[in-house]
């Protein structure tokens, strides 16, 4: 994960995640795809989601060009908190009590840690905001189950040329997935919007939970996924 500038012109209880924080959770910064793995484990392991992961959910955010705006991030240097990645990842917990929110877990973000996802698209993916097609996000939504066994990094695509980090990578060992896959990121960062949804039905539902990949969506179909998710 890296940045570019930006101009902006262009199942638990509420308590018990409230009183959760960032510090808690593994974070290497430009590593999301690593951040959300170990957030998802944790999780599961601290009984904050169901033990398997059931519940929750990887979304990785980007576009053909890589390049993707959202507000209310740390690495942000403007008030606003808005930066130009070329790819994000976020966890998003389903609750299937209709008075609770569905959550959105994103150690990157400014915002409350978890925040709602109706509050998340609304101050971070702002879809209210007139974007150039260029900028326009999609979706990869991946059912935590199988992103926890199927993704693998060895963060080859934090190295220039010459074999140097662009960034410090993480101090622990790189992640290998149970079928021993070393590398895989390049599959879930790819991802173009002629390839998303045209309508949330049975296969799209279908896809989140059964495929490795997940399905694509856009941003006008992110809720509402959630929302039909069994």
């Amino acid at each position: 994960m890296a940045t570019s500038n930006v101009d902006a012109s262009s199942s638990s209880s509420s308590s018990a995640t409230a009183s959760l924080g960032v510090s808690r959770f593994q974070h290497t910064p430009y590593y999301c795809e690593e951040n959300v793995y170990l957030l998802c484990k944790k999780l599961c392991n601290d009984g904050i989601a169901k033990s398997a992961g059931s519940d929750l959910f990887v979304v990785f955010i980007s576009n053909e060009k890589k390049q993707i705006p959202l507000w209310h991030q740390k690495a942000s240097h403007r008030a606003d908190g808005v930066i130009l990645w070329d790819y994000h990842a976020i966890c998003v917990q389903k609750r299937k009590e209709s008075s609770l929110p569905h959550l959105v877990w994103d150690l990157d973000s400014t915002l409350p840690f978890p925040s709602p996802l109706s509050t998340y698209i609304d101050e971070t993916i702002r879809p209210s905001f007139q974007l150039f097609s260029e900028y326009q996000r999609v979706f990869r939504i991946v059912h935590a189950p199988i992103f926890l066994r199927s993704f693998a990094s060895d963060r080859r695509h934090m190295k220039d040329s010459a074999g140097n980090w662009v960034y410090p990578p993480p101090a622990y060992d790189v992640i290998v997935a149970e079928d021993g896959t070393t590398h895989n990121l390049n599959e879930y960062m790819e991802m173009s919007s002629v390839d998303v949804v045209k309508s949330i039905g049975p296969d799209a539902l279908d896809a989140v939970l059964t495929q490795k990949l997940g399905v694509l969506v856009s941003e006008s179909h992110l809720e509402e996924l959630f929302s039909q998710i069994s």
